[in-house]
């Protein structure tokens, strides 16, 4: 299962844990990836995304289709 936003485009972060002692090793930093279900009711239809918090958040002030047609993309992009 990959943790890339579908709008957004957001992924995995990497880093480093930092100790006391100042001894480096890697981590990652996962963005907020959840399913979430969207209805389109210029389709009629259910469409199941994975999406990051800050993308839900951008879905639900445009509107799906509206702000794909905003960022140049259609709905067979994201799915």
């Amino acid at each position: 299962m990959s943790r890339i936003c579908k709008i957004t485009g957001k992924r995995p972060k990497t880093g480093n844990n930092v100790s006391k002692a100042n001894n480096k090793t890697k981590r990652k930093q996962y963005p907020n990836i959840q399913k979430k279900r969207f209805f389109v009711p210029e389709l009629n239809k259910t469409v199941t995304l994975k999406l990051s918090a800050n993308g839900i958040k951008t879905i639900d002030k445009y509107g799906l289709l509206s702000y794909l047609n905003k960022k140049g993309m259609s709905l067979a992009d994201v799915m």
